[in-house]
């Protein structure tokens, strides 16, 4: 809906004595507020509040979009978030120059997954319209999706599966792009190069797990999936090859009856990391990957400088010491890339079975 008015400046006008105007796009309504669920400091759920006093989102790049939530849905980053984890980093990318210094992140609203509506486009959006249906996940460092409106950058943001609900759709984009990022990104995995690669996935019955088994069998690999016995059922229906129960015994010795593997997805970290890298076949290429990292931990505890240093020296030496034994050493982060939700929705609108663990 577009909004008229008259030009500033000088008044100029014809013979007839009309004035002559510029038109200008503005927001369908002049709203100031929208209902949303915020915190206004780190704790446990007491602190989360609803209010319907949250300032209405502003397009303020010309490649950002405001829409209308349908659907969202929480994962734990959210729960973390809630609790504090992050927010060193977090808040230097919210402000890296410390330009807003008397300012807080708070009230900050939670939530990365939407399924929506676009509401309105800045003027370089040229890919959606208004009225187009659209799912997303929102970097951890901007306002979440827990509001009626949410503002996200067009590269961000891509066309709703067709087949899918809001409410389905809004279940996949945060831990699709956590996995896309670890097997493609980072690991360089895709539909051309999986047929016949072992894979092992370490906490296979997460949502990120689930959507990784998945994954991998569309793109033809065989999949050896590790989870608790409570989980099996659900991860052989998804497709995996192999499912091992973590708690039916030594997992490591289980693990070692099994031939090599190409490439490991570490979804639990701890003490896994010290001997999944043993699984590999050493010298062809094969790589480990884990979610499990200590960057954003090691900037809440050290601060951004040391946090930093430290962080690089540890992924550093970790990454030499296995590449001299023959194997590659990565971690992997979520990456918000509404390119790679295309892709994603086009196989879920193929007819891959790509849905996220309930």
């Amino acid at each position: 809906m577009l909004s008229w008015g008259a030009a500033g400046g000088r008044a100029l006008r014809w013979a007839n004595g009309r004035v002559p105007t510029r038109g200008f796009r503005a927001s369908p309504r002049a709203r100031i507020a929208m209902p949303s669920w915020v915190i206004d400091r780190y704790g446990s759920n007491d602190v989360l509040r609803f209010t319907r006093e949250m300032m209405f989102p502003i397009i303020h790049f010309p490649n950002e979009v405001i829409i209308k939530v349908h659907a969202a849905s929480l994962n734990p980053i959210d729960l973390s978030m809630r609790s504090g984890y992050g927010a060193t980093a977090l808040n230097m990318k919210r402000d890296p120059l410390k330009l807003k210094a008397g300012e807080t992140e708070f009230p900050l609203t939670l939530g990365r997954d939407v399924s929506g509506v676009v509401m309105e486009c800045g003027l370089g959006v040229s890919y959606f319209k208004p009225g187009d249906e659209v799912w997303a996940a929102i970097p951890p460092w901007k306002q979440g999706t827990l509001s009626e409106f949410v503002v996200a950058s067009g590269n961000e943001v891509s066309f709703k599966p067709k087949c899918l609900s809001h409410t389905e759709a809004a279940a996949l984009p945060y831990v699709g792009l956590t996995a896309w990022s670890a097997l493609n990104q980072v690991g360089g995995l895709n539909q051309s190069n999986c047929s016949g690669k072992r894979i092992l996935i370490l906490g296979a019955s997460g949502g990120v797990g689930t959507f990784a088994v998945q994954l991998m069998k569309a793109w033809d690999a065989h999949v050896t999936a590790v989870c608790s016995h409570d989980a099996s059922t659900l991860v052989k229906k998804l497709g995996a090859d192999d499912v091992i129960d973590y708690k039916s015994g030594n997992l490591e010795e289980q693990l070692k009856t099994l031939p090599l593997f190409d490439f490991i997805l570490d979804n639990v970290g701890g003490s896994t990391e010290k001997w999944a890298l043993d699984l590999l076949k050493k010298w062809s290429g094969a790589t480990y990957v884990t979610l499990v990292t200590p960057f954003l931990i090691n900037m809440d505890r050290l601060g951004v400088a040391d946090g930093m240093l430290q962080t690089g020296v540890t992924v550093g030496s970790k990454t030499l010491k296995h590449l001299l034994k023959g194997v590659h050493y990565r971690w992997a982060f979520f990456m918000p890339s509404g390119p790679s939700l295309d892709e994603i929705a086009e196989l879920v609108d193929s007819g891959k079975s790509l849905e996220k663990s309930q």
